[in-house]
């Protein structure tokens, strides 16, 4: 079992040979000493930065995908799916950090952001979001890393078998994530695991209650049930912001798409090299589901495991989501075609 003693640190780990690398083990975990929560340094400004260029990805029904285009258009690309009631703006620390020498690739999801909503909401349609994203910005044959989070990594597995991915993915990080039994298995509510829970649990995450302003009631809420214990204030205020922003029918229209996901077969049709990454402290996707989705990949090239952290992985621990994102290009990934 390796251990890391800075998960999260501000430089990306030692890159591994593309000459014949071995797969991790998927049992790989992140330690801190000292601390009970892994250390969080990295991009602490939440601001994104201004895109290389905007455009629009035309999905299979018709809907207008926001997407932008950040750093150099000839360096190797990596593509980015967020989550439930989330935007572009959660992957800030990865946009900044990665554009300086990567072409980043990030979209906001239907109902979300700068896109807007669709009368159709399923993983079909994530899938077919993610396709038109890829086709709409790398040329054909072109490979990039897709890194999903939550949401974003069950759209990576909705889209899996898609001959599109396959074409365009050369390897793929997960963020926090699940591919079925989600709400059975949530621990956001503090009880006993059965009906109770689960019907409670339904009930909270699909309620269609305004969340309102962000006030220091809403920043406690949304700590408690996304975010480790230690995570410092001012990731607390970015993502609470982000939540917030999401319109209330788009969050209890997603939510319904979630408590019947089952997208186990999105896993064994995984076959590129994947990285799994989950905090300990994750109550909306614990790590029992990193853990299953690791154990069931073709091609699982390490699973990681936060010591402390909650389910917004990518703000909570920037870099080393970053870190992992170049490491997978850095093994992967190649260059777009005449770089």
């Amino acid at each position: 079992m390796t251990s890391l003693t800075d998960p999260s640190g501000t430089s990306a780990p030692e890159p591994v040979g593309k000459a014949g690398p071995g797969p991790v083990p998927a049992t790989t975990a992140a330690t801190t000493t000292g601390a009970a929560t892994a250390p969080t340094t990295g991009s602490a400004d939440a601001t994104v930065p201004a895109p290389t260029r905007e455009l629009i990805a035309v999905s299979a029904d018709g809907t207008r995908l926001h997407v932008e285009v950040h750093g150099p258009e000839t360096a190797p690309a990596v593509v980015l799916a967020h989550g439930w009631t989330c935007s572009t703006a959660f992957w800030a620390g990865q946009i900044r950090d990665l554009a300086v020498d990567h072409r980043v690739i990030a979209y906001d999801q239907r109902g979300h952001g700068r896109t807007r909503p669709s009368p159709v909401c399923s993983t079909d349609a994530l899938a077919d979001d993610l396709v038109a994203v890829l086709d709409a910005t790398l040329a054909p044959g072109e490979k990039a890393v897709i890194a999903g989070h939550s949401m974003g990594g069950m759209t990576v597995l909705a889209a899996a078998g898609r001959d599109a991915f396959q074409e365009h993915a050369a390897a793929v990080l997960l963020c926090s994530t699940g591919a079925s039994q989600l709400v059975a298995e949530s621990t956001v509510l503090p009880l006993p695991p059965g009906r109770l829970r689960t019907w409670l649990t339904r009930h909270v995450l699909g309620s269609r209650a305004p969340l309102g302003p962000v006030t220091p009631i809403a920043r406690r809420i949304l700590k408690y049930a996304t975010m480790g214990a230690g995570s410092a204030p001012h990731m607390v205020d970015a993502c609470a912001r982000i939540v917030h922003a999401c319109p209330r029918k788009v969050r209890h229209t997603w939510s319904h798409v979630l408590n019947l996901l089952d997208l186990e077969h999105g896993v064994q049709a995984l076959r590129v090299p994947t990285a799994v990454i989950v905090g300990t402290r994750d109550r909306l996707t614990p790590p029992v589901h990193a853990r299953r989705i690791a154990a069931a990949l073709p091609h699982c090239v390490g699973l990681t495991e936060l010591p402390g952290l909650g389910h917004m992985t990518p703000v909570e621990a920037p870099g080393l989501v970053t870190g992992r994102i170049r490491e997978l290009v850095t093994t992967y990934a190649q260059l777009k075609e005449g770089a």
